[in-house]
């Protein structure tokens, strides 16, 4: 495994989950996943919500930490939080609110990387919405002890998918607080180029997670984004490029490695970690031999 640290991302290890249709929490229990990440050299994990929320029907935060820890892991992420830019008062800012305080209070108490955030549900807002919001949201975190919140970097985000969008976003937040979250998959399909990655600044750069697919966009680009993603090395996008680019930038890690497939999810959970650690040690070996030749 490579040196670098490498975090499983929720959706990458989670196995046989219906994303956005059914059931999204995992049915790999929460130390098997941890065993088999220490077993791979993986050096953390990420929970998705609705995860947390099913572990602590049988878990204590503290529990859920203890596992983590024993098994030697260190980097934990924290997603998802939507429509945190909403009018108080709408149900969608009310629900948004419980799920902020949810993993706001996680994030603490499991000693969490970051939050990861943006918009998945699609919610229209102004630039001023949402640069507000953002600067607010972060104070309110900073207030708490709460880790970094990023805010994802995505092409199907109709308020800002582009880099000047996020980069505009997160700008009045303080910089120790708020950032960006990148994941190559979305970087491939939003035509951006590694040397396009300088227009970040570095210190808003919070997380990087590696994902690769295919140039051509397929019909569906949420079947596509949910359903046929590749390991990092097994599609066409320039991993090693990004990768070279981000290290750049002064990005140490830790790299999530964020792979929505069915033809992943539908493997044994021993075989979905060997290959997600064996494609990323890969990935990140190679501009590191390269700049070193």
């Amino acid at each position: 495994m490579t040196t670098s640290d490498v975090l499983g991302s929720y959706w990458t290890v989670a196995g046989p989950v219906e994303i956005g249709t059914g059931r999204e929490w995992s049915l790999f229990d929460w130390p098997e996943r941890c065993a088999q990440a220490a077993r791979v050299g993986l050096t953390g994990l990420g929970i998705w919500h609705s995860d947390l929320e099913h572990l602590l029907e049988e878990r204590t935060l503290g529990e859920i930490r203890s596992i983590f820890v024993d098994a030697g892991l260190r980097d934990l992420e924290i997603e998802f939080l939507n429509d945190w830019f909403v009018a108080p008062g709408d149900p969608r800012r009310t629900a948004s609110d419980a799920q902020r305080d949810l993993l706001f209070t996680a994030a603490v108490e499991l000693g969490a990387h970051h939050v990861k955030l943006g918009n998945l549900k699609r919610t229209t807002a102004s630039m001023t919405q949402l640069t507000d919001g953002f600067a607010a949201m972060c104070a309110d975190a900073a207030d708490r002890g709460v880790p970094p919140l990023a805010y994802e970097l995505m092409p199907f985000d109709v308020n800002a998918p582009s880099i000047a969008g996020v980069v505009e976003i997160v700008s009045a937040s303080d910089p120790a607080q708020g950032g960006i979250a990148i994941d190559t998959w979305h970087l491939g399909k939003l035509a951006i180029t590694p040397d396009d990655l300088a227009a970040i600044p570095p210190e808003r750069l919070t997380f990087v997670e590696l994902s690769d697919g295919q140039l051509e966009n397929m019909p569906d680009h949420s079947r596509e984004t949910t359903r046929h993603r590749r390991l990092p090395g097994e599609g066409e996008f320039d991993i090693t490029g990004y990768v070279a680019a981000l290290r750049g930038l002064g990005y140490a890690g830790p790299w999530g490695v964020e792979v929505l497939s069915d033809a992943l999810r539908a493997l044994p959970i021993d075989e979905i970690f060997d290959r997600t650690a064996a494609a990323t040690s890969t990935a990140l070996a190679a501009p590191v031999a390269a700049e070193g030749a």
